[in-house]
């Protein structure tokens, strides 16, 4: 029998039932999508998990890095909320750092699911 997940996983679902990270991966390329989902599972039943996959970036929020191909990375934003992690955002980084904008994206998809919003 297959050992159940430590985390459950779900896709953050906005007021009119887009879920952008759904939405995202399903643009991306079928390796692409296997690479990021790979890597989403291993969180999902490894949790706890650190370095390298797995990144805190304050305020609750945990970043899935993955490395795609063409030396490419890719970062999917979550929270933990009632134990489950609820994916926020997802995007392709193009610089070192983080983008403000989408920091700020997923802050703020993750202050609406803690109000119930």
């Amino acid at each position: 029998m297959a050992k159940p997940p430590r985390l459950l996983v779900r896709f953050f679902r906005s007021e009119t039932g887009n879920e952008p990270v759904r939405e995202w991966l399903k643009s991306l390329s079928a390796a692409d999508r296997k690479v990021i989902g790979d890597d989403i599972r291993t969180v999902q039943f490894g949790w706890p998990v650190g370095m390298p996959l797995n990144r805190p970036l304050g305020g609750g929020l945990h970043e899935v890095r993955s490395t795609l191909e063409g030396n490419r990375i890719a970062r999917v934003i979550f929270v933990v909320k009632d134990g489950a992690g609820v994916l926020l955002h997802g995007f392709i980084k193009k610089s070192r750092a983080t983008p403000k904008q989408d920091l700020q994206l997923a802050r703020s998809r993750s202050k609406r699911l803690q109000s119930g919003k």
